[in-house]
């Protein structure tokens, strides 16, 4: 049954699964390698293992996925990975481009990406197609240009999209799609970093952004967005449509912790956007055009249809709703918006959805519902915060060559423990696990031994444990 519910969503989403199938690696070593043998409409299944690879769709109309894609099992997202940072030119570093001829091919959607852990990338230099001779660095994970690719049920993590070598500035550390409509479903996009759009964004560009986890992004430093970034009209008046997703915890170092609206029209529903944080300005912040929000819970409130303003009250270790939550069956109540039915328990939703049908706001409602990759609610402040919590968590400096400091506040004295753990997961460094009294600390940590690439440093109480992305160079 959940193998024929998951297939079902990825048909409609548009995933389809052809004949011609090119096996990675009993067939081709690399992703890339079976990328340039196929043609429009293959697959290309690649097995469990990380490629350190840059990959490149040349404009094709294949699907390229984990054994996600015919298992419908989420262990195949985290096992099968496509990590960047080894780059054959530093300024092609994103993990995947997937990129059309012109605007002829913007809403060509036959591109599919489907399953992977994608981490590692940094992005690469473009040009700005609005604005020639103006260089930017974008799409740290995913950059996307003139077509309308399918991204789903992939772990985009830990890449990054800062470096302003000969470049104006530098954005989109999880995706960038400019001119075109993608349809973004299902992933949990977490720990990317860009200078505009820490996770997303979406420059004159369309899109369907639906049931997916957005947490922990930052950056924000030039244009703002921790969260999703949005500039300019799409030239084929195709909107942006924000629905069932889970933002939280995202930061940006100017505005827009959650969104960032730059004289972007945007329609934002059913979603969750708690604990975002920026210098100035609420969980969304706009120019221009007002955002239309509808059955949202927006921290701080904004201005729209059956909005909440209550802590969202997730399960201890993951961003599923509780069985307190305000959010669950508070979303859209029509039926278009509906939760999978349990068949099992008519009148009630299938899970990871709750309560009754009507739609829950967050990932896990509507008619997208469905498992996703594994991923733990690292972030102390989604929900209430503790007052045995940690405050005020920065690194710096990121990128780092030899040390890295960590600077945070402790409310009262408790055990501390703190860990680094690679782009893969992997602990690979134990700093401390001892009794820390209350006030401000500063830990200065040597990371010279650590090879070039994305890691994650934790702090872990034993209430709450923070997490923060840094880069060592």
């Amino acid at each position: 049954m959940k193998r024929l519910i998951i297939l079902l969503l990825l048909a409609v989403a548009g995933f389809s699964v052809y004949p011609a199938i090119l096996k990675v690696p009993a067939q081709y070593t690399t992703i890339q390698a079976a990328i340039n043998a196929a043609a429009n409409g293959d697959t290309v299944l690649v097995s469990p293992g990380v490629y350190y690879e840059n990959i490149q769709f040349r404009g094709k109309g294949i699907t390229v996925a984990s054994h996600y894609l015919t298992t419908s099992d989420t262990a195949y997202i985290d096992a099968t990975v496509i990590n960047g940072s080894q780059p054959a030119h530093a300024d092609t570093a994103s993990c995947v481009i997937i990129r059309g001829s012109g605007l002829a091919t913007s809403s060509d959607s036959s591109a599919a990406l489907i399953g992977f852990r994608i981490t590692g990338g940094a992005g690469t230099r473009w040009e700005d197609e609005h604005g020639p001779g103006s260089w930017y660095r974008e799409g740290g994970g995913i950059l996307i240009q003139y077509l309308s690719p399918r991204i789903g049920f992939n772990h985009i993590t830990c890449n990054q999209a800062t470096n302003l070598q000969n470049c104006a500035s530098a954005g989109g550390g999880a995706i960038r799609c400019g001119d075109g409509n993608p349809k973004i479903f299902n992933n949990v996009i977490d720990n990317n970093q860009g200078r505009y759009g820490g996770g997303l964004v979406f420059n004159f560009s369309g899109a369907m952004i639906k049931n997916n986890i957005i947490a922990g992004n930052s950056g924000g430093e030039d244009f703002g967005g921790g969260g999703i970034w949005a500039y300019g009209t799409d030239g084929l008046s195709r909107p942006r449509i924000v629905e069932n997703n889970t933002i939280v915890n995202n930061a940006s170092a100017t505005v827009g912790g959650g969104i960032r609206a730059w004289s972007a029209s945007m329609t934002v529903r059913n979603s969750i956007l708690w604990g975002n944080t920026a210098v100035s300005g609420p969980q969304i912040n706009y120019s221009g055009t007002v955002p239309v929000v509808r059955y949202c819970d927006v921290q701080g409130g904004f201005a729209g249809t059956a909005i909440l303003n209550a802590a969202p009250v997730f399960e201890t270790m993951n961003y599923y709703l509780a069985t307190p939550s305000p959010c669950i069956d508070k979303g859209d109540s029509t039926a278009v918006y509906n939760d999978p039915a349990d068949p099992g328990n008519p009148g009630f939703a299938l899970s990871p959805s709750r309560g009754t049908l009507r739609n829950d706001m967050g990932a896990y409602g509507g008619s997208g519902s469905a498992h996703m990759a594994g991923i733990q609610t690292v972030y102390a402040s989604v929900n209430e915060p503790s007052a045995a919590g940690l405050l005020s968590l920065t690194v710096y400096p990121n990128p780092c060559s030899d040390v890295l400091n960590v600077e945070f506040a402790r409310p009262k004295a408790g055990r501390l423990k703190v860990f680094i753990c690679n782009a893969e997961g992997m602990i690979v460094k134990t700093i401390r696990d001892q009794e820390v009294t209350p006030g401000r600390h500063t830990l200065s940590i040597q990371v010279s031994d650590l090879k070039t690439g994305a890691f994650l440093i934790h702090l872990e109480t034993g209430e709450t444990r923070e997490t923060r992305m840094f880069v060592k160079k």
